[in-house]
């Protein structure tokens, strides 16, 4: 026998969790970014002239595009080395944080630009990619120190009408308490 609890879907804005910090503070900080990026355009543009700062742009728009495409191609090279050699390819070498670098420099800007061009130092890769891997392994062993348990609890149905009916479905084992098998139900329809 089926059964299904069920609650009827009304919103409930007491049990809605929490905004992480990220989600909150991503948003001033790329708009603290962007302040900083046009007013420092416009300190460089007003002590020399536009015509300068439009020389930077372009010169860190080309630079970051050499940048890019060597990273790839370095990338390519790795990635088919790995194959030849019948193994799987280890990591990037730098590939990634010198992409990033390229990147940061192609985007208009003078801070984006002094980043992009400090990525580009070998030990500061080392150093960033390091850090990386550090908070990538604490962050899955935290995932996984979790139970799986947390994510079925978090199952619900959703009906056609966009309502989200939560609950648990309990399953009877045929002939566990004496009960002959019963006929299988029709699907239901909404």
């Amino acid at each position: 026998m089926t059964t299904g609890a069920s609650t009827p879907s009304t919103p409930s804005f007491s049990a809605r969790p929490r905004r992480s910090r990220i989600r909150t503070f991503l948003p001033l900080g790329v708009a603290a970014w962007l302040v900083l990026e046009i007013w420092l355009l416009t300190v460089v543009a007003g002590a020399t002239s536009g015509f300068m700062v439009f020389l930077l742009l372009l010169a860190g728009f080309v630079l970051g595009s050499v940048v890019i495409k060597r990273a790839g191609r370095r990338a390519f090279q790795n990635l088919n080395e790995a194959l030849q050699r019948g193994g799987s390819p280890q990591g990037g070498g730098g590939n990634g944080l010198m992409m990033l670098g390229g990147l940061l420099l192609m985007i208009p800007g003078l801070v984006s630009d002094a980043v992009g061009l400090v990525l580009l130092i070998p030990p500061v890769q080392k150093a960033v990619s390091r850090y990386a891997e550090r908070t990538v392994d604490r962050k899955l062993r935290e995932a996984a120190s979790g139970s799986l348990g947390d994510v079925f609890q978090q199952a619900r149905m959703h009906r056609p009408d966009g309502k989200v009916v939560q609950g648990e479905v309990i399953r009877d084992e045929p002939g566990a308490q004496g009960n002959a098998p019963q006929e299988p139900r029709p699907p239901l329809t909404y």
